[in-house]
């Protein structure tokens, strides 16, 4: 079924670093990390419903409708706010899965925000990050809308300046559990937390790092070879805990290059670096 109406878009995200500069007794790792959208997106269409019913009208290939974070999100909301209404949601991905790019957190943001206004809740942005938060870690980041310094568990933003790039991201054939390789024994802990003065600073030339990368690429020989090969285009990491990888450059034609020169047994895409978030910011 194919719904009628306006899209909605849920973009990606790329870490520009992430570092693990500790653990809580509760076990959440304390990180930090700068996160900025891409204009690679999943696409959301609604039907608001008089009886209170809240359903995915697709299939989503390896996400069953009740473990879905955009229909969690939806009845979280609903039962947060006390509306009567419901919802028919249509999910069209194109973010890749398990690639730390953000998609399934991405899209229940986008829920959010949209069925907030569709609905008439209106409980806005700070309350939408606190439902959000239930959720998942990177919710928050996405109903938030800009380029972010972010810090604690993901709970912490902070509004962050990004020089505008065009990048050039692979994916590799390999979903990489987020928990595996958070429960790593070889995962580093302690990094020395950074100031955004220092960031700002390492970004003009690229010494950065993600924390997580060298435990992925131990163990997911695939990510290996398409960082490998991306780094010889230019400066390269992983984002999140993986699998995707990316490149940053300063035009969309240096960008193209790059990903045209790619082994054809390779897959990727050139996004563009964006302000904020199609349904705005905070």
């Amino acid at each position: 079924m194919q719904l009628d109406g306006p899209d909605f878009l849920a973009p990606a995200k790329l870490n520009l670093f992430l570092h693990v500069i500790g653990r809580r007794a509760d076990g959440y790792h304390l990180l930090q990390s700068a996160f900025t959208l891409i204009d690679h997106a999943d696409r959301l269409r609604f039907r608001i419903r008089d009886d209170g019913a809240i359903h995915r009208v697709n299939a989503v290939a390896g996400v069953p409708e009740e473990e879905d974070l955009a229909i969690r999100a939806a009845r979280l909301l609903q039962a947060s706010s006390g509306t009567g209404l419901g919802a028919d949601i249509e999910l069209e991905k194109r973010i890749p899965m398990g690639g730390g790019l953000g998609g399934g957190s991405s899209d229940a943001a986008t829920v959010l925000l949209a069925l907030d206004r569709l609905w008439g809740t209106n409980l806005g942005r700070p309350r939408l990050r606190e439902l959000g938060a239930q959720l998942g870690a990177d919710i928050p980041f996405f109903i938030f809308g800009r380029a972010a310094w972010v810090e604690g568990v993901g709970d912490v933003l902070r509004p962050l300046e990004v020089p505008p790039r065009w990048y050039v991201v692979l994916v590799p054939p390999t979903l990489v559990p987020t928990p595996e390789i958070f429960r790593a024994p070889e995962l580093t802990r302690n990094t020395e937390a950074l100031k955004i003065e220092d960031f700002s600073a390492r970004l003009a030339g690229q010494k950065l790092r993600n924390d997580l990368q060298p435990v992925v690429l131990s163990r997911y020989p695939e990510v290996r070879r398409h960082l490998e090969w991306l780094a010889s285009q230019g400066e390269a990491r992983m984002t999140g805990s993986g699998g995707c990888v990316f490149a940053g450059y300063d035009s969309r034609e240096q960008a193209e290059r790059a990903l045209a020169a790619r082994p054809a047994s390779m897959q990727g895409f050139v996004a563009r670096g964006i302000e904020q978030h199609p349904l705005g910011a905070e």
